[in-house]
């Protein structure tokens, strides 16, 4: 949780410039079509906004997935003993003196298959949702 709470609080900045326009690009009219059909304010938030902003919630998920994945400072200065992230297994390879480099080539590859994966499933909704969320 001490590597959690952080990594999700420097996910924020970029999380507000990319959703901001992409909430922003909704037509005021489908609230106000909402309200008259008798949904609360909440309704039209669980039933309306969040099903149009799948596309951004989706790319902001990756970017943010990634950018923790490749985290180092942070799990560097907060985990202790054997608790290690990828990074910091990768440095493990390397000391002052020497580096094994085909270690080092084997942990980056095996490290970087998951996170490849998951944005290769995710690459449509990603560019949708950088696209925004009105067509036309």
């Amino acid at each position: 949780m001490g590597v959690a709470l952080p990594q999700a609080a420097f996910a924020l900045p970029i999380t507000v410039v990319i959703l901001r326009p992409f909430l922003m690009a909704l037509p005021k009219e489908l609230e106000e079509a909402a309200l008259l059909d008798g949904a609360s304010r909440v309704g039209f938030f669980w039933r309306i906004l969040l099903p149009l902003s799948g596309p951004g919630m989706v790319t902001v998920g990756v970017l943010a997935f990634v950018g923790s994945w490749n985290a180092y400072l942070l799990p560097l200065l907060l985990l202790q003993g054997d608790m290690r992230t990828l990074p910091l297994g990768v440095a493990d390879f390397s000391s002052e003196h020497s580096a094994d480099t085909a270690g080092v080539f084997a942990f980056t590859t095996l490290a970087m298959i998951p996170a490849l994966v998951f944005f290769l499933a995710m690459q449509k909704r990603i560019v949708n949702g950088l696209q925004g969320a009105v067509k036309g």
